[in-house]
């Protein structure tokens, strides 16, 4: 399940990519797919309607953050290098690190320590450039995968302290924000759809019922019945499938100083996921 959902994740810029050069506005893409997720989860929703009522405020948070990280996510990969926003997304351990230790008041190892520096020194490795001489972000799609990457983190932690809600609740709270989130931002800026037609808008609800659901299904369902760890390593699977698939169909080409900044981010990515075997020891 969790190969499946890492794989399909790391091809998940390809349907929006196709979706938005059918005619869809970026932020209408995100809207209508997450719409799609919605309808299949109507039921469910009527029949817990008061779990939902009980834990709304957590649930609230929850929701408006998996809403930021998925739109964000998606309008990096819109515009941005997918290799790119895939290891500037997971540099979400050195978030989830800083918040635990910020938030949470959880005491950081030195261990921990040494996997935060790992992760920015590939970070700063990839984003040097000599033009500006600050390792900045140097794109908006940058900008929205570091984002996206943060707001991962936030929600991972929130999800794990609404221990009162079922995992399947604040699964759909996020596909609900995913919705609320685009609808607003399409309101205040007053995003035009673009070329809407009966083909791509089903295409893109179709995405939604049958992709998006399952690809989120199939990760609740591995998280859930493996360690932590384990499960946080399989995931990674996701950013050779977005790489190969990138350069055989974007054409996209990886500098050198990506190949390096990127195999330091997954290199702490990996060991911020054998950390947890301590924890559970």
């Amino acid at each position: 399940a969790l190969l499946f959902a890492a794989t399909m994740w790391g091809l998940s810029w390809y349907p929006v990519r196709y979706l938005e050069d059918s005619g869809i506005n970026g932020f209408w893409v995100s809207l209508v797919i997450y719409s799609g997720t919605v309808l299949v989860a109507i039921p469910f929703i009527v029949k817990h309607f008061q779990e939902f009522n009980n834990n709304k405020w957590p649930l609230l948070i929850i929701g408006l953050s998996v809403g930021w990280l998925n739109l964000s996510f998606i309008l990096a990969v819109l515009d941005g290098q997918i290799v790119r926003v895939l290891l500037l997304f997971y540099l979400s351990p050195v978030w989830a690190t800083l918040l635990a230790w910020l938030i949470l008041k959880e005491t950081i190892q030195i261990k921990e320590w040494l996997m935060l520096m790992i992760a920015i020194t590939g970070a700063v490795i990839m984003l040097w450039s000599p033009e500006l001489g600050m390792p900045l972000p140097q794109s908006k799609s940058d900008w929205l995968a570091l984002s996206s990457g943060v707001f991962f983190a936030f929600a991972n932690m929130m999800i794990r302290k609404t221990e009162q809600a079922s995992i399947m609740v604040k699964t759909v709270s996020g596909w609900i924000g995913v919705v609320v989130v685009s609808g607003i931002i399409i309101l205040f800026t007053m995003t035009p759809p673009g070329t809407l037609t009966v083909t791509n808008v089903s295409l893109a609800l179709l995405y939604g019922i049958l992709g998006m659901t399952f690809m989120t299904l199939a990760v609740v369902y591995g998280v859930t019945r493996m360690p932590l760890h384990r499960s946080s390593i399989i995931l990674l699977f996701e950013i050779i499938v977005g790489a190969v698939s990138a350069v055989w169909w974007a054409g996209e080409t990886i500098l050198k100083q990506e190949w390096i900044g990127g195999s330091l981010v997954i290199l702490a990515a990996y060991l911020s996921a054998r950390l947890e075997i301590k924890e559970e020891q």
